[in-house]
């Protein structure tokens, strides 16, 4: 198609969106369930409008989910309000980190005994399955408020923190296959690629979201400085964070969304006057104002950007499913990855956490995979990834997000209402 009729397709699409917003919302369906669809009726497998080759555009595939993840970080860690040191935070951090290694473990030990591939090769199958996705799971994230529910923090939590923790297990996989070089005994994979990668990020982004955010509040508060623009305030810390962190060898989706966090909590530690203004100087924006006027603006304009990348991300991942080739074990893995593996990562991953049984339950359903999954199968394709396998490897992601997009938004509003209905003893 001609530039003028996709522009033509892209504004009627997004004006239909917005008209029949409200009306979703009264439907068993999720925004992403008919992004997919209208994906697929568009791509190959439909009338040939769009054709996302993930083999000959795998570079702007990559781009484009990237940026799509990095929005979405960001747009989460302003969401959550819960103090950085607060005890609430050891679930997140145990699902992220300890759920995802087990994830990745269980789904390699499908991959070499189920589908006969390399331990290397596993792994990096693992590693790109693995993590759940912050774009997609709009449904079961929290309000904004000193006391989420508890599954609804634990998940959005999960889903900011490991597309971060997931990215050295991608680095392992490759560097098993000869693709990335892990060190003698692995010493670089464990010292730069996981360590030093993870705490890193999470300082950088915590010190560029601080900072900026102090800044700009002290400007506002004792200058009547830095007034607007927020929009650029917002693109300009994601741009910062991921830009230090990336320079600096580290990850940079933690340093996106540890700076949210750390922006959102300016709220909570204003600016305290050193000395008087002048009387004849404007008088100073007080800074309970100035701070939540700055998050408020920041986080409205992020959700926007937000919506409009999943519609994209998802709307060109329906399109490239006319691309997958179907082979007999597809089903079979897709399944065991969505109801098995995630539900018994969850368990083992919590064990001794003394958490309530049915909020395990609910955490151990909504592995939602998605935009995560689609970026480091893009990375991989970019870094060797090629062949048979390559067509492997797209065919198995892509039905695991088409399916985890189907099944979790079909159900994510009954069970959700279910955990709501319960008295959750720990809540």
């Amino acid at each position: 198609m001609s530039m003028s009729y996709w522009m033509l397709f892209a504004g009627l699409t997004l004006i239909a969106m917005m008209l029949i917003g409200t009306l979703l919302t009264r439907l068993p369906l999720s925004g992403a369930m008919i992004y997919l669809a209208l994906g697929f009726v568009l791509g190959p497998a439909g009338l040939g409008f769009l054709l996302p080759d993930p083999w000959h555009n795998a570079g702007m595939l990559e781009l484009s989910a990237e940026a799509a993840l990095l929005i979405s970080l960001f747009a989460v860690g302003l969401k959550l309000e819960v103090p950085l040191l607060d005890r609430r935070w050891v679930a997140p951090l145990r699902l992220a980190f300890v759920s995802m290694a087990i994830t990745v473990g269980l789904i390699t030990a499908l991959a070499v005994y189920g589908l006969r591939l390399p331990l290397g090769t596993a792994v990096l199958l693992g590693a790109i399955l693995a993590p759940t996705d912050p774009v997609l799971a709009s449904g079961v994230q929290p309000e904004s408020g000193h006391a989420p529910n508890p599954a609804r923090f634990n998940l959005a939590g999960e889903g900011a923190l490991n597309d971060g923790s997931a990215f050295p297990f991608v680095l392992l996989g490759l560097g098993l296959m000869g693709w990335h070089d892990l060190g003698a005994r692995a010493w670089h994979w464990w010292a730069v690629d996981l360590l030093w990668s993870t705490i890193g990020g999470m300082l950088i982004g915590a010190m560029v979201g601080a900072v900026l955010g102090t800044l700009v509040v002290f400007l506002r508060n004792r200058h009547q400085e830095a007034l607007g623009l927020n929009e650029f305030l917002a693109l300009g810390t994601v741009a910062v964070a991921y830009g230090l962190a990336q320079l600096c060898l580290t990850s940079g989706f933690l340093a996106v969304f540890t700076a949210g966090l750390a922006l959102r909590r300016i709220q909570e530690q204003p600016m305290h006057l050193a000395a008087a203004t002048p009387p004849a100087s404007p008088a100073p924006v007080h800074h309970h104002h100035a701070s939540a006027a700055m998050k408020r603006e920041v986080q409205g304009f992020n959700e926007q950007l937000e919506k409009l990348a999943e519609l994209v991300l998802v709307i060109l991942t329906g399109a490239m499913l006319g691309y997958i080739t179907i082979f007999s074990e597809l089903w079979w893995f897709t399944a065991m990855c969505l109801f098995a593996v995630r539900p018994l990562s969850v368990f083992l991953g919590m064990t001794g956490s003394a958490l309530p049984s049915r909020r395990c339950v609910v955490m151990g359903w909504f592995g939602i995979r998605g935009i995560g999954s689609i970026y480091y199968l893009m990375f991989a394709l970019n870094h060797g990834l090629s062949g048979a396998l390559a067509q492997q490897f797209v065919a198995l992601t892509l039905v695991a997000v088409a399916a985890s997009i189907l099944i979790h938004g079909i159900t994510v509003h009954p069970v959700m209402n279910w955990y709501a209905r319960e008295a959750d003893p720990g809540h």
